[in-house]
């Protein structure tokens, strides 16, 4: 295996800083858990790094020694300066700068980069040698391979990572629980300027949350799948666990089922009442199943609804609020996979008063893979049945596939329906030709609005393409036709592919903006809530955030816990406690 650099010998950060200075990669330990880590310029390292971790395409973190250096890499605001040198220490989202000394491998596609500054003495040694070798930035990215958890014993790091690092530098402090370091972005400027968590994990864990109005029995709330987080809470308390990961395989259940045993000892709960996802087959589900106790089972988008009051103070607020919950996927209580949703409700209960338009999942889950399949989706719906493939999308899809894609469409064999905001995202990212496949949740979407914020400025973007609201039997669709129309007629005529993405992103702002007013005037509500990981997208959230409160209304966004599936748990303690409650 590698060599090992023994850091309590004087020579062994000089020594790691010269191998990282030569290309070489390391696995570092740091305080909760492994990094690796190579020069964040050097092409060749960031290159050999993500063949040998089998990490595609998905941004790599920078760890740069102060917020002067890490400002010749990005663009800082001062409330991002201040979310980088807080004692946390997370890792924060800025725009990079157009010269900024970083091979371009480490962030393909992404228009930020993840930034962060020491916060182990380990780091701070190894960063003051390293720029005495003329080094600025390390890529420090999670200790493991894709999918999998990151490794925090050191027996097990020398054993997993010695298949990526040239070497390990390791110290004899023990590491307790496994901790990821945690991702924020500042979304609105000035005075407006939020943080919104995309990862909640190293530094913000395990501080406690209110559960206001209190939990009349100690429950554990197991969760989602994805960006999976779990809950414990007893009376007017809940502790929302570190970054646990995808739970889509034996390592990252195992690593679960670890963590709540730590937090049940830790905070001292017991839990009577277990409480979990309505969809059936996700691990967190099977989990709950086994547990002793009560079960309640809680719908996905309700419990970002839920989770967003709660974490704001309102879990029952006096008048019901709108939830306008974007996503890529949640079960939904027909039994169709939803993703675009506007509830009203709280804690307590939820009505669905309106919804995308939904499409097709041509091929189901490999939908979610190949974006292509959802503008192919997304053309049957707003053209007609089986549509010619686009121009944009002939190199990546032959004839063959699209014809039996569109086939799929329009018949809807193994293709169920979806009011996904994120599938819709993925599908004009698609027809775009900017992602017709991905290799990490979320890419399609992430480009495309990195797509649009090269447009902002750019004359006449500001003209969105048109979306309507549609009266349905149970309220109102927000029907994007007419935008996707828009966007295929705008590429057919040679219009910059940047200002395609900003006129659409445009249109689903000013859409959303429409249907929280109608959804408010019908429901006698004030106050609308923005949660679901398509709000993660910055031009969309600040354009629907601003104009929303323009209008008068109260807006509530996730601060404290993660806007995508990060916070579900919480919201599921929320609902259950809420419940509880009224059962008591």
């Amino acid at each position: 295996g590698p060599g090992g650099v023994d850091a309590d010998k004087p020579d062994a950060i000089a020594a790691a800083a010269a191998a990282l200075a030569d290309g070489e990669i390391l696995a570092i330990k740091g305080i909760g858990g492994y990094h690796l880590a190579c020069r964040a310029d050097d092409t060749a390292a960031v290159a050999r790094l993500r063949a040998r971790k089998h990490r595609e395409e998905k941004p790599f973190a920078l760890m740069a020694a102060t917020a002067g250096t890490t400002a010749r890499l990005v663009e800082l605001s001062a409330a991002e300066r201040a979310l980088l040198d807080s004692p946390a220490r997370p890792i924060v989202l800025a725009v990079r700068r157009p010269h900024a000394a970083v091979a371009p491998a480490v962030a393909p596609g992404a228009r930020e980069l993840g930034v962060m500054l020491p916060y182990s003495p380990l780091h701070h040694l190894l960063l003051t040698d390293l720029a005495e070798l003329g080094v600025s930035a390390l890529v420090l990215t999670s200790g493991n391979l894709s999918d999998e958890p990151i490794a925090f014993a050191d027996a097990d790091a020398r054993e997993r990572l010695a298949p990526i690092a040239d070497r390990l530098l390791i110290h004899d402090r023990p590491i307790e629980t496994r901790t990821d370091d945690s991702v924020l972005r500042v979304v609105g400027k000035g005075a407006a300027a939020r943080p919104v968590m995309i990862r909640r994990s190293r530094g913000y864990v395990p501080a406690a949350l209110e559960l206001g109005g209190g939990t009349p029995r100690p429950l554990l709330a197991c969760g989602a799948e994805l960006k999976h987080t779990f809950c414990v809470a007893r009376d007017d308390r809940a502790w929302v666990s570190h970054h646990i990961g995808d739970l889509q395989n034996y390592e990252t259940l195992q690593s679960f089922r670890d963590g709540v045993a730590h937090f049940e000892r830790l905070f001292a709960v017991t839990p009577e009442v277990v409480v979990h996802d309505l969809h059936p087959d996700y691990l967190s589900t099977a989990y709950a199943q086994e547990r002793d106790g009560e079960l309640i089972a809680v719908q996905h988008h309700h419990a970002h609804l839920a989770a967003t009051l709660a974490e704001h103070g309102e879990p029952t607020p006096p008048r019901p609020a709108i939830g306008a919950i974007f996503d890529g996927t949640g079960y939904g209580t027909d039994g169709t996979v939803w993703g675009g949703e506007w509830l009203c409700g709280d804690a307590a209960g939820v009505t669905r008063v309106g919804r995308l338009l939904p499409a097709r999942l041509p091929g189901g889950e490999r939908a979610i893979r190949q974006p292509w399949r959802m503008a192919c989706a997304w053309l049957d719906v707003a053209i007609g049945p089986r549509p010619e493939r686009p121009a944009t999308l002939r190199d990546a899809v032959s004839e063959r596939d699209w014809a039996a894609v569109s086939e799929l469409a329009a018949t809807g064999f193994r293709a169920p329906v979806t009011s996904s905001m994120g599938r819709l995202f993925d599908g004009v990212a698609a027809l775009c030709g900017i992602r017709p496949e991905v290799s990490y949740e979320g890419q399609a979407a992430i480009e495309l609005e990195a797509a649009a914020a090269m447009a902002s400025g750019a004359p006449d973007t500001g003209r969105g393409y048109q979306t309507e609201l549609v009266n349905e039997p149970a309220g109102f669709a927000l029907d994007p036709r007419a935008a996707v129309r828009g966007v295929l007629a705008d590429l057919a005529a040679g219009v910059p592919v940047p200002v395609v993405a900003a006129r659409f992103h445009a249109a689903i702002a000013m859409g959303t903006v429409a249907a929280c007013e109608r959804a408010c005037a019908e429901q006698g509500s004030d106050t609308v809530v923005l949660a679901g990981g398509v709000f993660a997208n910055r031009i969309l959230l600040t354009a629907v955030r601003e104009t929303l409160r323009g209008r008068g209304l109260r807006v509530l966004v996730p601060e404290r816990l993660p806007i995508g599936d990060g916070g579900i748990a919480y919201g599921q303690a929320a609902v259950a406690a809420a419940r509880l409650r009224s059962a008591a």
